[in-house]
């Protein structure tokens, strides 16, 4: 696989996205359903907005891994969330997360109405290999 950054501007680097991202013979694509707090035995999280987000990122890590991919193939992110302002104090936890795992992807940050039960943050992803 090949993949290319396009960034016409440099701002973007400190919010931990991409403009763009080409991808050139991938051997294969997954397409990750959102992802979010919901425990091992199916409940949905009625933690804080930090946790959710920890919880998330496992989950969507897991299934990743279980495919037999990895963190660092994904090139497109999409971010729910049901409050942007109590996102944005943790947003150094998903940008930590994308470092750790060499992840260079292309964003979209969402704030929706809601989400399933009490859910407060999810992720989607689109990974390559």
């Amino acid at each position: 696989m090949e993949k290319r950054v396009i960034n016409p501007w440099e701002w973007q680097n400190e919010r931990s996205y991409n403009q763009a991202v080409e991808v050139k013979n991938p051997e294969g694509t997954l397409y990750v359903s959102g992802q979010a707090a919901v425990n091992a035995d199916g409940t949905s999280s009625n933690e804080n907005m930090e946790s959710q987000i920890k919880l998330a990122l496992n989950n969507l890590e897991q299934v990743i891994a279980k495919a037999g991919y990895e963190p660092k193939g994904i090139v497109r992110l999409t971010i729910y969330t049901t409050n942007t302002a109590d996102l944005w104090p943790h947003f150094n936890i998903i940008q930590d997360w994308i470092a750790k795992h060499g992840v260079q992807q292309a964003t979209s940050l969402m704030e929706v109405k809601s989400l399933f039960e009490t859910l407060k943050v999810e992720f989607e992803a689109t990974v390559v290999k």
